[in-house]
């Protein structure tokens, strides 16, 4: 087989750098370890920024989006009880973020590359990268169903994930890791059930962190910090309902819609970045380079933008002959990891209780907070961080 991208990673990052690529004439195949099915079944993130919304109508993918997602200018954060509002649309000017399921992403970008025809192979196994950095082109090797495939091309993007090959296929001693393990996860549950607020809240509690978030009017996803040493079979519903209950305020308790779990889960939180994002002729996107605790809502909208500078790398070349964008990929899409990075430990620095703090520690917290709602230009910080830095 032969393309011009082979693409290894058929989430969202993946389908959208196919599909954006296909649309200017560019040749890809997609390859994916799971089933189309599984990778539909993955909960993620609901919170976009303008510019991946902004990519999805490019992609031709964005009509579902704009009809069904909900556009939200603002969030709330609660200290203990006390609910505040941060005015996205008021402190940047008129930005404002999109509530729309990264499930939905996903559903769009697959609808859209069988409408094209576009090649995206799944259930494959063994996959390796072949010749990265050497003077002939390089190719990719895979199983399916039992039999060895070859796929030729000029470049590789790796767009598989922490554990995929893609990274591992870079030389040690080229390789620089990055990591912080923070000592807790968040205990998600997804439930049909009506939100129980217009806009998301943060909450900061003494009992630890708890977020209330939604999928849409019918669909809501809660979570709460929990130890590391928790297992989802240590939280019932009920268990979970009332914990929720009680880290929020309880005017937004009392009216909080409970019901049965459709989806529980345990994420473990930490930071992570590799450098560099290019090796040769092989490119890393998304969790393949970099990973952030899900705070600050940067997980896939990180991604998003590394496929941003990588798709017009990718046309510069293909188009004009013009490689300086592929040259300096990994220069951007790092300068803007590490600022989405920053927030995400920043959000998770102020919002959760960390147990070897020390008192001192406790007051910083606290007026960390404090400080945010007495300065503009603190408000404004957030505000450009959250809906998204430019790119």
């Amino acid at each position: 087989m032969k393309t011009q991208v082979c693409i290894i990673g058929g989430g969202p990052s993946g389908l959208l750098l196919s599909q954006l690529l296909h649309l200017k004439g560019i040749d890809t195949v997609v390859l994916e370890r799971q089933s189309r099915e599984y990778v539909l079944g993955r909960i993620r993130a609901g919170v976009l920024e303008q510019g991946f919304t902004e990519l999805m109508r490019e992609a031709q993918c964005g009509e579902r989006m704009d009809r069904e997602g909900e556009i939200h200018e603002g969030f709330e954060l609660s200290d203990n009880g006390v609910m505040r509002q941060v005015d996205l649309k008021k402190y940047t000017g008129g930005e404002t973020v999109m509530v729309y399921g990264q499930t939905e992403v996903t559903r769009d970008l697959y609808e859209a590359r069988e409408a094209l025809g576009g090649v995206v192979i799944h259930n494959v196994e063994d996959v390796a990268l072949h010749d990265l950095n050497a003077d002939t082109k390089p190719y990719v090797t895979y199983t399916l169903n039992g039999e060895a495939v070859r796929v030729d091309c000029d470049y590789v993007v790796g767009a598989d994930g922490y554990h995929g090959p893609s990274r591992k296929a870079i030389p040690a001693d080229v390789l620089t890791e990055y990591e912080k393990v923070y000592p807790f996860g968040w205990l998600g549950v997804l439930s049909r059930t009506k939100p129980v607020n217009p806009e998301l809240i943060y909450a900061k509690h003494d009992r630890g962190f708890a977020l209330c978030s939604l999928r849409s009017q019918v669909l809501s996803r809660y979570y709460i910090q929990v130890p590391l040493t928790d297992s989802v079979e240590d939280w019932s519903d009920e268990a979970f309902w009332d914990e929720l209950k009680k880290r929020l305020p309880e005017d937004v308790a009392a009216r909080l819609e409970t019901g049965p779990s459709i989806e529980k889960s345990i994420a473990p939180l930490r930071s992570y970045v590799a450098e560099p994002m290019r090796w040769g002729n092989l490119f890393l996107a998304g969790d393949a380079a970099h990973i952030v605790p899900p705070t600050g809502a940067k997980g896939l909208n990180s991604a998003a933008s590394d496929i941003y500078y990588l798709y017009h790398g990718l046309v510069a070349h293909y188009q004009n002959g013009d490689d300086s964008g592929l040259d300096s990929y990994s220069e951007k899409a790092l300068a803007r990891v590490w600022k989405a990075q920053r927030f995400s430990w920043w959000m998770t620095s102020i919002l959760h209780t960390f147990p070897d703090n020390l008192p001192y520690d406790q007051k910083l917290q606290g007026t960390d907070m404090e400080y945010l709602f007495s300065s503009e230009a603190a408000m404004t910080s957030l505000a450009e961080n959250y809906v998204g830095l430019p790119y």
